[in-house]
């Protein structure tokens, strides 16, 4: 129920994508107007149903003139705290050379841990600090950041405690998911099991008693850890109290999403290659489906997620940017809405979903991702006047202001500011 006036602010006459379902094709209210009270929406709907003229209602009133307003972006997949650059291995790729052959010769994921282990925290600050200022300028209020280049104890630490520095001095939202289980380590190369070892008890006793971690994440498959191995992390984060989530199916089906489900995961990402068993396990677990269309499209893979299975079976389907510097080295979230319509052929609705109210779900947010009253008050307006332009135009940014918690972040292009 909406509240009463005043108000602190209102926006009115904007088209206003609410992203709640049912009725109207992306909640659409035209000529709309949302007022905000202590970080959280206290009105939303027509112009008409105001309970008087909107210069009276609110200390600060903005005419909006026809413009969209959205939710909140969110980015509910990345790994963009890192050191290093693997241009060269890009070069590889083109020349020949697959993503397991590269990961197989020391290079790929291993080639950025040994570059971050030897970055201080500033410099790990310093470097991936404009990746996460090119999402927050295409209007993205809350982000989720992985560890998983570091693959012992100090380093894994150290790219949690930048990610949460973000969330304090610059205005997003950061949800930090420990990822120990990313790879096989130098140092322990032929003994995988000890590795999961030092995963399941120093590692992630330790980011916990930082206060380092939201969630769990590993990477299943042939070039990463077994089911058996995932399953032991899974049980680690149990036994912590954190939900899961995996890399699952990206280069094979070695049952992950289904493992996961079983977990009752937050989310299972890539999923290529995944089979009707494990969508079914998902729909069942609510277990979100996390598609990433710029790692998809980096590594020129072919192969297709089942996105008619998922809506058959009711799988909530979330995107992302994936941001890495090996596999999708991608810092606009919105080219991800155009991609997934292009190669995945998802219509413009269901990709903005896939970022706001279902990559809400992704990362166990029950405040955002959709404008209702009671809800955290971020949104974006932008210098559009239909929400399918979002996916439609490339390389377009139409960002005007960005309202995260109640605040203005960002209004009319200016630049996010750091405290």
């Amino acid at each position: 129920m909406n509240s009463s006036p005043p108000w602190e602010k209102l926006w009115h006459s904007a088209t206003i994508a609410c992203m709640n379902e049912g009725g109207a094709p992306y909640g659409l209210i035209e000529n709309g107007a949302l007022a905000v009270n202590n970080g959280e929406i206290a009105w939303v709907g027509q112009v008409s149903e105001l309970p008087g003229p909107p210069k009276e209602l609110a200390s600060e009133v903005r005419d909006e003139r026809g413009r969209c307003l959205t939710p909140g972006l969110i980015d509910c997949h990345t790994h963009l705290v890192y050191a290093g650059n693997r241009a060269r291995e890009f070069e590889m790729r083109l020349e020949g050379a697959s993503y397991e052959e590269i990961a197989l010769e020391g290079g790929g994921i291993l080639s950025t841990v040994r570059a971050t282990r030897a970055a201080g925290e500033e410099e790990l600050y310093r470097e991936s600090l404009p990746r996460l200022q090119s999402l927050l300028a295409e209007g993205v209020t809350t982000v989720e950041i992985k560890s998983g280049y570091g693959l012992e104890v100090e380093t894994e630490c150290r790219m949690l405690r930048v990610a949460r520095r973000f969330g304090r001095e610059l205005p997003v939202s950061v949800a930090t998911s420990f990822l120990g289980a990313h790879a096989l380590p130098e140092e322990y190369l032929g003994r995988s099991d000890d590795y999961i070892d030092l995963v399941c008890g120093e590692m992630i006793e330790e980011v916990v008693r930082q206060g380092l971690v939201d969630a769990v994440d590993a990477f299943c498959e042939g070039i990463g850890f077994s089911p058996a191995q995932t399953e032991r992390v899974f049980q680690a984060a149990r036994r912590q109290g954190l939900p899961v989530k995996l890399h699952a199916e990206q280069l094979s089906d070695l049952k992950g999403a289904k493992l996961a489900a079983e977990y009752k995961a937050l989310s299972a990402d890539h999923l290529e290659y995944i089979a009707e068993d494990g969508v079914r396990a998902m729909a069942k677990s609510g277990t979100v489906a996390n598609l990433l269309p710029g790692a998809f499209y980096f590594l020129r893979e072919t192969r297709l997620p089942p996105l008619e299975l998922f809506q058959i079976c009711g799988v909530p389907v979330a995107l992302a940017t994936d941001c890495n510097p090996g596999s999708s080295p991608a810092e606009s979230l919105l080219l991800m809405l155009s991609m997934a319509c292009t190669l995945f052929r998802m219509t413009p609705e269901e990709t903005l979903a896939g970022v706001t109210r279902n990559a809400a779900m992704a990362l166990g947010y029950e405040d955002r991702g959709v404008l209702e009253n009671g809800r955290r008050a971020d949104f974006v307006v932008w210098d559009i006047r239909h929400p399918a332009e979002l996916s439609y135009r490339i390389g377009f940014n139409p960002c005007r202001t960005v309202v995260q918690e109640g605040n203005i972040v960002r209004d009319q292009c200016s630049p996010v500011h750091i405290n």
